[in-house]
């Protein structure tokens, strides 16, 4: 399964020139399994989950109407703006990807802007190290500028095939390249990125529509808002034989404090009931009398149960709502998540110190502006005396708490 080693980007909102991870072909730390951003408000962390749902929107839907989403308001309004000035600059985007060797990730690359006032694709390209080199510069594999350019097919990058390009000339700029060239088997790689970007996942968990009474029919996926709970552990009970689905279900009680068992029923008009068996109480409960955070504790926990996760999962404050003690054991379910297999790669924004407890400076970032107000990321294992002084056991939220990560960071 592909990893995300990191990203860069530039002149989306506050992130004039941001990069988490791996920004240059082969050089900075990757990015671990589980990766955790705080920081004050306003300092840009949701902007960083967005620019991750814009990429995703951009395969999905176009360039065009991933801007104009309701909560990003048009492309004028994402370009970074500096004092005075609208901006003139592509927004753009470097992601570092890990497929199937370590050696020779792959780069995507993608620049967007103005044509006539709408916006449109005007680079996009994709990079790899030829194979079985482990040093040296990648070679694309993808190459276009303004819709034209060339494309290598095949798996590998080697002399022959580096030689051996295809012109193309994309008919329509608002549809990225790899939307496209995703389609046809004679581009594997290309078909490997289109299928990784497409299986984030970025929740915006709502509690009230886990609350609804969802139609009968097995879904794969957990939507955004949580709204198909049922519908998910109706098709983890197809899918399992009875002894396998009744483990899941155990484990996810087992996640959720004061739980005996959790089970799906369906009514006799065709809609999908969650039981819940709470200690103490002889009758169970259904998810209309469930509380918001036990209804988000198991929406969590089902991510966490997938037993073919999505590749990455992006989460924002998953604290609000919850009991301080939920907020512990739900960091330390999130750190042995991303120590388990089949991997995933988890994202995830707070502004709790407790949550911040559970984990190791190499899995959280400091992001603040700098004096010309952009987001910039800092790595708490940047900091020697952070580094020491986790390993003399003071918990890392404490340490952020008390203003020593701020104090700590190099400028």
């Amino acid at each position: 399964m592909a990893r995300l080693l990191g990203i860069r980007i530039r002149n989306y909102r506050a992130l004039a020139n941001f990069g988490l991870g791996q920004t240059d072909y082969g050089k900075g730390e990757p990015l671990p399994r589980l990766v955790c951003l705080i920081g004050p408000n306003g300092a840009g962390k949701s902007t960083v989950l967005d620019a991750f749902g814009f990429v995703a929107d951009c395969l999905l839907e176009g360039v065009e109407s991933a801007c104009d989403k309701p909560h990003r308001g048009g492309f004028e309004r994402l370009r970074t703006q500096a004092s005075g000035d609208k901006g003139s600059g592509d927004i753009e985007f470097e992601i570092f990807f890990e497929a199937d060797d370590p050696d020779r990730p792959i780069v995507y690359h993608l620049a967007i802007n103005l044509r006539d006032s709408v916006p449109i694709i005007v680079a996009e390209s994709l990079r790899q190290r030829q194979q079985g080199e482990t040093r040296g510069k990648p070679y694309y594999f993808l190459k276009l500028k303004d819709g034209k350019g060339a494309v290598w097919a095949g798996q590998a990058v080697d002399k022959a095939s580096v030689r051996d390009k295809q012109k193309i000339h994309l008919a329509d700029p608002d549809k990225l390249g790899i939307a496209t060239l995703g389609n046809l088997s004679e581009h594997p790689r290309i078909i490997q990125l289109r299928s990784y970007i497409e299986q984030w996942y970025l929740s915006y968990f709502v509690p009230e529509a886990a609350r609804i009474q969802p139609p009968s029919g097995a879904q794969r996926w957990l939507d955004r808002t949580g709204s198909n709970v049922a519908n998910v552990l109706q098709y983890y009970k197809r899918q399992q034989s009875g002894a396998e689905f009744k483990s899941v279900l155990v484990r996810l009680a087992s996640a959720i404090p004061g739980l005996v068992d959790i089970d799906v029923e369906e009514s006799k008009d065709k809609r999908l009931l969650l039981k819940f068996d709470e200690r103490g109480y002889q009758d169970p409960f259904y998810q209309q009398s469930m509380s918001d955070g036990t209804l988000k504790m198991l929406a969590y926990a089902i991510l966490l149960e997938d037993p073919a996760p999505r590749p990455l999962i992006g989460i924002e404050e998953p604290e609000n709502g919850l009991y301080v003690r939920l907020v512990e054991r739900l960091a330390s379910q999130f750190v042995a998540r991303a120590d388990r297999k089949p991997p995933t790669q988890i994202l995830v924004t707070t502004h709790s110190p407790y949550f911040v407890d559970a984990l190791s400076p190499s899995q959280v970032w400091l992001i603040r502006k700098d004096q010309d107000g952009h987001s910039q990321a800092i790595s708490a294992a940047s900091s020697e005396t952070i580094q020491a002084m986790t390993k003399e056991g003071i918990p890392l939220g404490s340490l952020w708490y008390s203003n020593h990560l701020d104090d700590g960071a190099p400028e």
